[in-house]
């Protein structure tokens, strides 16, 4: 009677208490992540998007047994053709799981949406969960359609932070997740109630950022080979359209522990460094625009070896330039010119320079929506780092620190004739091809210089490269203009230095020099000064192939004639191959070693289906070499 008395408060009294705990210990509702937005070239081509990746299970018991039995080995073979291993192994596999009542049984993961469809579409499966044991489980993936193109200003927003254009654009990208309800079945695995969701996701806005994917591929890849052959440390370029501030590509890389390069760091926006050279034209604009100097200005750079305050300051010219105008000392890089105009037009009241590069933003951070921005360093009269050769060192770009794109950022306005507009690295946000939001352009400072000055320093930074230190880049084809770059670094312990030298080289300009449509900063650091350091050899080239090959795509070539060649050699060769293969390839080639491009079009062609991951040559196959060709059957291959 005690019993069936407990029984009753159980069941009446306490019975939603109970109930209520059973669901909460056996039911929960698991979380569907919305996709992320998509990120965009300007020419709509994909730079990231989220994939859905599927794993799919059976539950091999709740299948009606007629059903099971003269359907199993539809399935199998089914499975075999697309998964591999052979139909017997799927059919043992799947009865062991209805012996042993398994509900959950993993069949596959890292499916596509594509294979998806077609699993679910399977004998057996296609009855759905309740009468086909099918199990779904949806997650994403954040992929790169193009691979490493501008991998660090895309960006990322996961564990390892939120860098960026992901990471300063989320709020938009995010979008707002749903929930599907699950029940607890055996050994802790929980399984979706139903086929629906109880909440449905909403995925995320997408960003249509300003990168011209062409570019970004002379870009990088000019970079890249420049790197390899001075076997330098890291490097960055960027490209800038001049009117408008929209980054058109922007390209670090760093040498890996490997040897080989990938994109490190953002060293265009977080990097600030002493420019060198670079920076005498923020000197030669100021001393321009305070009528301290002109043009013609006579400045004596003797025998190309100066001392100043006790330490000596080098040209690069053995013997000097001697007596140079002003323009010249531009146009040749002379630090002895620079330190001396400067020295004796401001030594006295040195605030009235320092004031003067401030006016032009010099010492302001550019503002960027991208986490991360180096902060620019121009030391002022009572500064830990001010003493007397301060003024001097910073006329020819030492003792201060800039950014490249802050650098590039100066010369862009004197190429657009003095508005000083902010890089801009997204266009507009979109949701469903409907706009949502543009993203202008910003100017932070409508004229840095009078008109007269941009004048006269555009012109001076044509002869740089027609007879100055970028004489070497000069060509007929096309005009550019520009200023080379060389900065000492780690030369804190000279002695030291003097064993191992190491430079910074450097190239920023714009192009065309008479109507400029893109500015453009190469920067490398450390290469090898055996093969070479001044900013003419090692970054200059970098800067007039992307000019060049920007010419030629854009400029030159208007037409072609059409003129069909006669293919009938070539056309013998494939189908004396074609008939070869046919006959000799019936077992899995090795593919190992191969280009990607070449490995997939080979299985292709020998009827199987291809899938890869990672991008360059094969360095591994998950079907043995030697193995029959089963047509329709998928090979993984592995990329490195």
């Amino acid at each position: 009677m005690a019993i069936v008395v407990r029984l009753s408060e159980i069941q009446f009294s306490e019975g939603d208490k109970y109930r209520e705990l059973s669901e909460k210990l056996t039911l929960r509702n698991d979380t569907i992540y919305a996709n992320r937005g998509s990120v965009f070239a300007s020419d709509g081509s994909l730079l990231a998007t989220s994939m859905s990746q599927y794993e799919i299970r059976m539950d091999a018991y709740t299948v009606n047994g007629e059903v099971f039995e003269k359907n199993i080995r539809a399935l199998s073979a089914s499975l075999a053709k697309m998964l591999g291993n052979s139909t017997t192994y799927w059919e043992r596999k799947i009865r062991k799981a209805r012996n042993s009542k398994n509900r959950y049984l993993f069949i596959a993961r890292k499916l596509g949406y594509t294979d998806f469809v077609k699993i679910k579409s399977f004998p057996i499966f296609n009855l759905g969960m309740y009468k086909g044991g099918f199990i779904a489980e949806q997650s994403t993936v954040r992929a790169h359609p193009l691979g490493k193109v501008a991998q660090r200003t895309i960006g990322y927003d996961d564990y390892r932070g939120a860098p960026g254009i992901e990471g300063a654009y989320k709020k938009y990208l995010i979008g707002k997740n749903g929930f599907r309800l699950k029940q607890k079945i055996a050994k802790g695995q929980w399984k979706p109630i139903n086929d629906r969701n109880e909440k449905e996701p909403i995925n995320g806005k997408d960003i249509v950022t300003t990168i011209d994917v062409n570019i970004q591929d002379i870009a990088h890849h000019s970079l890249l080979r420049q790197l390899e052959h001075y076997e330098a440390e890291h490097g960055c370029v960027v490209v800038m359209e001049t009117n408008t501030g929209e980054i058109k590509a922007i390209s670090n890389l760093g040498r890996g522990t490997s040897g080989k390069y990938y994109e490190k760091r953002n060293y265009a926006v977080y990097e600030s460094h002493e420019p060198g050279s670079a920076f005498k034209l923020m000197s030669m604009v100021v001393a321009l625009e305070s009528g301290a100097i002109d043009t013609s200005t006579v400045v004596d750079t003797g025998k190309g070896r100066y001392r100043l305050y006790g330490r000596y300051i080098n040209d690069s010219k053995r013997g000097g330039f001697g007596k140079i105008s002003a323009a010249r000392a531009l146009e040749v890089s002379s630090n002895i010119g620079f330190a001396r105009l400067i020295e004796e037009n401001f030594g006295k009241k040195p605030e009235k320079f320092i004031n003067a590069l401030y006016k032009m933003n010099l010492n302001q951070k550019l503002g960027l929506p991208i986490k991360g921005e180096g902060a620019p360093l121009i030391p002022s009269p009572g500064h830990e780092l001010w003493s007397k050769n301060a003024l001097p060192s910073i006329a020819y770009g030492y003792n201060l620190k800039l950014t490249p794109l802050q650098t590039l950022t100066f010369y862009n306005a004197i190429a657009n004739g003095g508005e000083m507009v902010r890089p801009r690295f997204v266009k507009e946000i979109r949701s469903w091809d409907k706009h949502v939001e543009s993203f202008e352009k910003e100017v932070i400072n409508e004229a840095i210089c009078s008109k007269k000055t941009i004048g006269e320093i555009r012109e001076i930074l044509k002869n740089v490269v027609k007879r100055g230190t970028g004489k070497k880049l000069y060509s007929e084809d096309f005009s550019m203009a520009g200023k080379t770059g060389t900065a000492r670094v780690d030369y804190g312990d000279y002695a030291k230095w003097l064993k191992d030298k190491k430079y910074i080289s450097s190239f920023t300009g714009y192009f065309p020099a008479e109507n400029p449509k893109y500015s453009c900063i190469v920067v490398i650091h450390k290469p090898n000064n055996k093969k070479g350091f001044y900013g003419a050899d090692v970054s200059g080239p970098v800067f007039k192939d992307i000019a060049q090959k920007i010419y030629s795509t854009n400029h030159i070539i208007n037409k072609i004639n059409n003129i069909t060649p006669d293919f009938k050699s070539v056309k013998s060769s494939f189908e004396k191959y074609y008939t070869i293969s046919n006959k000799e390839l019936k077992l899995i080639p090795n593919v190992k070693g191969m280009a990607a491009m070449d490995a997939i079009s080979l299985l292709e062609n020998l009827g199987l289906k291809v899938n890869f991951s990672g991008v360059g040559k094969v360095i591994g196959q998950s079907l043995k070499v030697g193995q029959k060709i089963v047509k329709g059957s998928t090979i993984t291959i592995k990329l490195s």
